[in-house]
């Protein structure tokens, strides 16, 4: 080590001297000593590195408090709030449905003191936690009872663990699905203890096929609802009521998992049609079993609904309390399903709803507004309005596209670099814009957009 390094080692000041400075006052009863204290050593290391590496104290050596202010205010949360102008509306990779506020306001009650969770009022004695929300999701579906967990793949889990381990389920071939992160349904069986007996073809499933696959082995005659992707052309399969009726010939219970699980007619409101659970159930299917952050517009939640007696089996396997849902889940839960007591309205209430209903004239204006005020802060791009179609997404109606409008993007140089600087510099933004690359633009579809002013303040501040 040369004199001149050992002489800018020297100074570095000790961590227990900068603490005790005035200017790391108001950080103290920000951040506490542990937290300054640790930052402190590791920017420390950083300076001696520096030292090492170029013979000379780093700029921001001169002001160590200041230093640390900027440091600290760069500390990022681990989920960042961001614009969704993907086209996307139930993302998963951005979380997919927005809670209403009713359920943003029930979650934090729930955070902010004591619950009765698992206490029941009427009897001064411990309840279930699933039953206030149990019991309405049974009025508004006409099931018998209701078991809820933290996701939709937990409960199908648990339902062919209780349901059918060690035996035979019988699934159509044409809805061995896969979903997102590589879940597959014939994994699911497997590691449930089940032994999947596939019927039919891929287009084409008949009663007579599940009726040739029951025996003695058989546990559960099971349905899929092929949400994320669609069979066009010469296809046949099995209503489910026609299912019911032949597992309660051979005293053989059946299930349907539908995924992502509408309330609703969905054609009511000019969307693609979906099956509902409470169809199923007055159909005679005995568990129903969808998501609850999907077409529902909850929390992440996994919900089945069906007969009593099965239900009951459910709730009382030790597997259920290792999937069951906390408070903040079954407070969001129940909040949301209070929204469909008030049909009429739903597509003000529910993000979901209200977004999936959005008109496309009024993207088409909001897209006009926001090219206007962007137009001059871009000035290597040519920005455009441009029709586009947006998805529902989450593995909900893959097929089927809502129209939309989209702010576009294209380099004046064609350069792809420039897009993908963009796209970049916008993620780094304090709230970043999540847009997409596609033929040569970047397109921000503004179905999603319920706040241009931050946008804007965002994009040309």
């Amino acid at each position: 080590m040369s004199a001149e390094s050992h002489l800018l080692y020297r100074q570095l000041p000790a961590i227990d001297r900068l603490l005790r400075e005035p200017e790391m006052a108001p950080l103290l009863a920000e951040y506490g000593s542990v937290l300054l204290a640790e930052t402190l050593r590791q920017m420390q290391l950083e300076a001696r590195e520096h030292i090492r590496q170029f013979d000379r104290l780093a700029d921001w050596c001169i002001d160590w408090p200041a230093a640390l202010r900027h440091r600290l205010s760069q500390r990022q949360p681990a989920l960042k709030p961001v614009f969704n102008l993907s086209g996307t509306v139930l993302h998963t990779n951005l979380g997919r449905a927005l809670l209403a506020e009713s359920a943003i306001s029930a979650v934090n009650d729930a955070m902010r003191g004591a619950v009765t969770l698992e206490y029941s009022l009427s009897g001064a004695r411990r309840g279930h936690r699933d039953r206030a929300v149990a019991d309405l999701l049974c009025e508004l579906t006409g099931a018998e009872d209701a078991c809820i967990v933290n996701n939709n793949a937990a409960a199908v889990f648990l339902m062919l663990t209780v349901m059918a381990a060690g035996k035979q389920v019988v699934v159509s071939r044409g809805e061995l699905v896969e979903i997102g992160g590589a879940f597959r349904i014939p994994d699911v069986m497997r590691q449930a203890g089940c032994e999947l007996v596939e019927v039919g073809t891929t287009n084409r499933t008949h009663l007579k096929d599940y009726r040739q696959a029951i025996n003695e082995h058989t546990g559960l005659l099971m349905k899929v609802h092929t949400s994320n992707y669609s069979i066009e052309g010469f296809t046949a399969s099995v209503a489910e009521q026609q299912l019911a009726t032949l597992g309660r010939e051979f005293a053989i219970p059946t299930a349907t998992d539908l995924g992502s699980g509408s309330l609703i007619d969905m054609s009511s409101y000019g969307l693609p049609a979906e099956p509902m659970p409470q169809q199923l159930i007055a159909a005679g299917v005995d568990l129903v079993t969808f998501s609850g952050d999907k077409l529902l517009g909850g929390p992440q939640a996994g919900i089945i609904l069906g007969k009593k007696q099965w239900i009951d089996q459910l709730q009382q396997h030790p597997l259920k309390r290792v999937l069951r849902a906390d408070k903040m889940t079954l407070a969001a839960l129940d909040a949301t399903l209070r929204l469909y007591q008030q049909p009429d309205r739903l597509t003000e209430l529910l993000p979901t709803m209200r977004l999936l209903t959005r008109p496309a004239e009024a993207i088409a204006e909001s897209a006009q507004r926001v090219r206007a005020a962007l137009a001059d802060h871009y000035a290597h791009f040519t920005l455009a309005v441009e029709p586009c179609w947006s998805q529902i997404g989450s593995g909900s109606l893959p097929v089927d596209r809502l129209p939309s409008w989209a702010v576009t993007f294209a380099p004046k140089d064609g350069s792809g670099s420039a897009l993908e600087a963009l796209t970049e510099r916008w993620r780094s933004l304090a709230k970043p814009v999540i847009g997409r690359v596609a033929d040569g633009r970047l397109w921000l579809d503004l179905r999603c957009l319920e706040d241009e002013a931050t946008l804007l303040r965002e994009l040309a501040p």
